[in-house]
């Protein structure tokens, strides 16, 4: 007689969110136009070739199919790359979505949940943890429930306490989602073979700004590195998470979670050193910002000098990444007046004025009004004479970076010339961090002398075949997600916090959240 092995029944689910408190509430209607999927569409969508879902569901699925047989059972998958606090009637209804789906499939092996970590919503502050607690109330305390993070997470004890295992992120730009899909599969299936994973949380009162944390190179990258260097044969994961600045709550602030094989000991004092290390580098986390009138100048000298090498500017303050209305007008304002050439800037959210280009249709000549339906203070308004350069329905598969080989759709698009400069108009606000958004018009991005995009640092990933570290200059301007600390209108974060109260002293051990 044979005996088989019955298929791992394995209920998959998401909801991402980055909050940034001081961004307009985030609605239903910005998921749906993003990512959401629900049931068979989403069973669908994790194995198609240009699929919507994140990264981190493809590939959790892909790296499962290649193991034992398993079954996927798909919950729902609502996204939205960054906004405000979430409505708190959606955020219940997401809840409430996944769980009665999850209560409908009977028993089940393990839950994968690819979360961000830093939602916050107009009631709660901790819709994660609550999403955590409420699956852990459906599945019992034996299931394991396994879960991504962004590394910018704002992490609390509850969402350690209520999931077996959090995974974060360990590259930003976030080029490895899908690796770390892959390792929760992996972690998942080792649950679910007996071993039992343990797991120790420190909170440190450090709030590194967003420019500083990229793991290429710098203090983030060498933390990241100290992390993974201590992985072994009792050691699971260790995520570091650098935290969402403008998240401004009690959860603002560097977590690390250390995840062992049934080794409590080790984990606790693993999580206490590395956050020890982190806290004592502390004083690198310096932005290297550059004035607008000092970038505009560049950007003058670049257009008249062809010997010059080309650069990228970034608009940091302005990131949809991190809450950012991607509208802000303050660099196409300065580039435009001051006569600057052969520039591209992208991509700028206006649905307003992306519908009016289309009505007028290709070569039509008119006073573009930059934010006319725009209530937000620190977008700004702007009219300067345009020329509609080029028109698209606005669906796009990424190319490089996060985006590669992912479907998104921009809402009805087009590219609009003001003088010397170019600008990408959108329908569906996102961060510019694939070079896809400007070739969709047929530019060739290595013919600008200057090229402008609102974005932190994911671009840096999609356009790091054109512009090297030292050819990327970034902007001191007005926006939703400046890195700027002191320019931020804190409300809620915890204090004492670094670097906003330089003097303070802390060491493991003193409350935090």
């Amino acid at each position: 007689m044979t005996n088989t092995i019955k298929p791992l029944r394995v209920a998959v689910g998401a909801f991402m969110l980055e909050s940034n408190s001081h961004a307009p509430v985030a609605t239903e209607a910005e998921f749906r136009a993003n990512c959401h999927l629900e049931d068979a569409a989403l069973a669908a969508d994790w194995r198609a070739a240009h699929p919507r879902a994140p990264a981190t569901i493809t590939g959790f699925v892909a790296a499962m199919d290649q193991g034992p047989a398993w079954v996927g059972l798909p919950l729902l998958c609502s996204v939205v790359g960054a906004s405000g606090p979430i409505d708190q009637a959606w955020v219940d209804t997401l809840r409430e979505g996944i769980c009665t789906r999850l209560k409908a499939l009977g028993q089940v092996d393990a839950v994968y949940l690819s979360l961000h970590g830093a939602a916050i919503a107009t009631v709660d502050i901790d819709p994660d943890g609550t999403l955590l607690e409420a699956v852990r109330a459906v599945v019992g305390p034996s299931v394991p429930i396994i879960a991504t993070l962004d590394l910018h997470g704002n992490i609390v004890q509850r969402m350690v306490d209520h999931a077996d295992i959090l995974i974060a992120y360990r590259e930003n730009p976030h080029t490895d989602m899908a690796a770390r899909g892959a390792e929760a599969a992996a972690a998942l299936r080792e649950l679910c073979a007996g071993i039992k994973a343990t797991a120790a949380f420190v909170k440190l009162p450090l709030i590194p700004p967003s420019v500083t944390q990229n793991t290429k190179s710098g203090p983030y990258a060498d933390l990241i590195a100290y992390g993974q260097a201590k992985l072994d044969r009792d050691v699971m994961n260790v995520s570091i998470l650098s935290g969402f600045t403008l998240g401004d709550t009690p959860k603002n602030g560097m977590s690390v979670i250390v995840t062992t094989r049934n080794n409590a000991l080790k984990a606790r004092a693993l999580a206490r050193e590395i956050a020890t290390h982190a806290w004592g580098e502390r004083a690198r986390y310096v932005p290297n910002l550059t004035s607008l009138a000092d970038a505009t100048a560049q950007a003058l000298a670049c257009g008249v000098d062809a010997k010059r090498t080309p650069l990228l500017f970034a608009d940091v303050a302005d990131n949809a990444g991190g809450g950012g209305r991607s509208n802000t007008v303050w660099i196409l304002q300065a580039f435009v007046n001051a006569g600057v050439r052969e520039s591209l800037l992208g991509i700028f959210y206006d649905p307003a004025l992306a519908a009016e280009a289309h009505r007028l249709g290709a070569g039509a000549a008119f006073n573009a009004r930059f934010n006319r339906d725009e209530t937000h203070p620190l977008s700004g308004s702007f009219t300067h004479p345009a020329t509609v350069a080029g028109l698209h329905e606005g669906n796009i598969v990424g190319r490089r970076g996060m985006l590669a080989g992912h479907a998104q759709s921009l809402g009805p698009c087009a590219l609009l010339k003001l003088g010397g400069v170019q600008v990408v108009v959108v329908s569906v606000r996102q961060q510019c961090k694939d070079p896809v958004y400007f070739e969709m018009f047929g530019l060739d991005i290595a013919r600008a002398r200057s090229v402008v995009v609102k974005s932190r640092g994911h671009f840096r990933a999609g356009f790091d075949h054109l512009f090297a570290d030292q050819h990327i200059v970034e902007i001191d301007v007005p926006g939703l997600t400046t890195p700027v600390l002191k320019n931020v209108p804190w409300q809620r974060v915890p204090r004492p916090i670094y670097p906003l109260d330089e003097a303070m002293e802390w060491q493991v051990g003193q409350a935090v959240v």
